[in-house]
């Protein structure tokens, strides 16, 4: 008998690795988690028929252990651009906490690596207000200190209104040379305020 079935001309078959990087540049982390739970899953489970309990316990706990060390190496900072911190803050409750449901182990340093990636990327708003909050409270008692980081906040919501206003997004020359100008009036302001404190 001859094939049952013709091959289909429009079948694709991507390799894993190419997969992997369109599913994390895409944003399907969770998919990405779920595959690498799934094969991780597949293979603790072909190894526990052939390994006592202890060591399968054992290798749990190192394989967990190796995977927490391993967020010592990642750099949070390597995959944030600016237009992370433009876009629109995520909820606080629904989006930065989430549902309990939402948090799990990562299956392997490489995930835990794309998670925290990820996660700056997604959160940055919201990690930036945590840290200007703490900033201020550690401030409360160096007024001088708090004035300056209020103006220079200040400062730069002032540079995105005017931004959103002329729409200097079509002109990225003139919006970077602003930037640096405001970087610069950000900095003298900070040294003036500096030289005032220290008089006191």
């Amino acid at each position: 008998m001859g094939k049952v079935f013709a091959s289909n001309p429009l079948s694709l078959n991507v390799p894993d690795p190419a997969f992997e990087s369109w599913l994390r540049d895409s944003g399907y982390l969770e998919i990405l988690d779920t595959a690498t739970t799934t094969s991780a899953a597949a293979v603790t489970t072909a190894s526990a028929k052939e390994t006592a309990t202890a060591t399968t316990i054992t290798h749990s706990l190192l394989h967990y252990l190796y995977t927490f060390i391993s967020l010592l190496t990642v750099n949070p900072f390597a995959k944030l651009t600016t237009d992370d911190f433009s876009a629109k803050t995520p909820s606080w409750t629904r989006e930065f906490i989430g549902a309990l449901g939402s948090y799990s182990f990562p299956s392997s340093p490489h995930t835990l690596k794309l998670r925290v990636h990820e996660n700056v990327k997604r959160y940055a708003r919201n990690y930036a207000s945590l840290f200007i909050l703490f900033f201020a409270c550690s401030l409360y008692q160096m007024p001088l200190a708090l004035v300056g980081l209020i103006s220079s906040l200040a400062l730069w919501d002032f540079f995105k209104f005017c931004s959103d206003k002329w729409n200097w997004d079509r002109y990225p020359v003139i919006r970077q040379v602003l930037v640096r100008i405001a970087q610069c009036g950000e900095l003298s302001n900070i040294s003036s305020l500096n030289q005032n404190g220290s008089r006191y």
